[in-house]
């Protein structure tokens, strides 16, 4: 790496390690990231660099130096409904409000990387678009961008770059080509049947039991209706029916949650699933159809093949031997993939370990990663400052540079 890049990077380690503390102490919840958004963009507007909004709370700054590719790298903002467990000193100040999903190393990573480029345009050519997502825990933030006219406002990136901290050794990086994040849907599913009074059953179309056939049926799905060996997850994670005990309910409503890494796989489940329901109402006599709403909608994230080889030898070569490893695919989902798709652009998104070595190494031996190792969304995920944002940064740099790097 160009000696100007490492040395911008060196100097920023003391800025970029109080930002990111004070980003963690002032977590906020998807779409109202008011404040997080200000303070990137005055820390993009000491750089010197402009900055727009998109979608609300999202901003953009494009950063052009010369002739050259033009890359993308975006992070999330967005914190969860999460109460965070005492385990560092700079812990959230926010009432039930946490960065549980380590989106603030993702911005804070991207700024530092950003930083550095500026300070050493001399060591590449092109141009650099910097984009903070908001709301990517709603699955929307994306498409609030893109709705607000972003594909319009920005130059089509050659190539676009993301990252997320995940359990797993500290500073460990994980590049695959092809899907590396699922499919996600959610569906909200309201059923019909007839209210009475607890003591008299006859007068009714029970939705309580109607709900528990259904569940059942549907664990059959992935069972019985998709080959062994193909990845397919279907979750109820809500049945709500109710109120007491001695009165039958007119409704009840089902949540379930579907992964894939394979479209058609995913259709199958959707059609299956619709169908399950719809037969259950008709045994059971239900005076209304079922209701289905979809939500909480992510789509495939599907690296480039190429493009992921050519991220994964720049990797190699500026970071240690083991450093980077070919990662498991993720079961769970991102909105990132909705931004390049809108510009017809491929992209590469990969994987940073943010979990003490020891202890990641131990509870792999004991096999107790579930228990000994918090995860993202958990209270106490909160990934190893250093090295992981270290990490993250060069990552980012280096990246872009594996495009940018060579001045015509």
């Amino acid at each position: 790496m160009d000696a100007t890049v490492e040395t911008s990077l060196e100097n920023l380690w003391s800025w970029q390690e109080d930002f990111y503390k004070e980003s963690h102490r002032h977590p906020e919840l998807s779409m109202q990231e008011e404040q997080t958004a200000s303070r990137i963009e005055k820390e993009l507007e000491g750089l010197g660099l402009a900055s727009r909004r998109f979608g609300g709370t999202g901003v953009v700054s494009v950063i052009e130096n010369g002739e050259g590719p033009v890359v993308l790298a975006r992070a999330d903002i967005d914190a969860l409904p999460v109460t965070e467990d005492p385990v560092a000193d700079y812990r959230s100040q926010a009432d039930g409000v946490m960065h549980a999903c380590g989106h603030d190393f993702h911005f804070s990573a991207l700024l530092g990387a950003v930083r550095a480029l500026v300070e050493a345009k001399q060591a590449w050519s092109g141009t650099y678009i910097a984009l903070f997502q908001p709301g990517e825990e709603a699955a929307d933030g994306a498409r609030s961008m893109l709705r607000d006219g972003l594909a319009d406002a920005v130059p089509r990136p050659d190539v676009a770059l993301g990252q997320h901290v995940m359990p797993g050794i500290a500073g460990q990086l994980g590049v695959l080509g092809g899907p590396i994040l699922s499919q996600g849907d959610s569906v909200h599913i309201t059923l019909h049947g007839r209210g009475a009074h607890g003591s008299m059953p006859h007068n009714a179309v029970d939705p309580v039991v109607l709900a528990a056939d259904i569940v059942v049926r549907l664990q059959q799905i992935v069972s019985r209706e998709i080959q062994p060996g193909t990845f397919s997850v279907l979750t109820v994670g809500s049945l709500v029916a109710g109120t007491k005990s001695n009165i039958i309910p007119s409704t009840a409503e089902l949540r379930v949650n579907l992964r894939h890494y394979d479209t058609d796989v995913r259709d199958h489940v959707i059609g299956s699933l619709e169908r399950i329901v719809r037969a259950e109402c008709e045994a059971a006599g239900c005076p209304r159809q079922p209701e289905f709403e979809y939500y909480d909608q992510y789509p495939l994230t599907d690296n480039d093949a190429e493009q992921a080889e050519r991220i994964r030898g720049a990797f190699e070569e500026a970071f240690e031997d083991g450093q980077v490893v070919t990662p498991p695919r993720q079961t769970a989902s991102e909105d990132f993939s909705n931004i390049p798709d809108a510009f017809g652009a491929p992209y590469v998104y990969w994987i940073v370990g943010g979990t003490d070595p020891g202890t990641y190494r131990a509870a792999v031996e004991n096999g107790t990663v579930a228990q000994d190792v918090p995860a993202n969304h958990q209270s106490g995920f909160v990934p190893e400052l250093h090295p992981t944002l270290e990490v993250m940064t060069r990552a980012q740099v280096v990246a872009a540079l594996a495009y940018l790097g060579s001045r015509p």
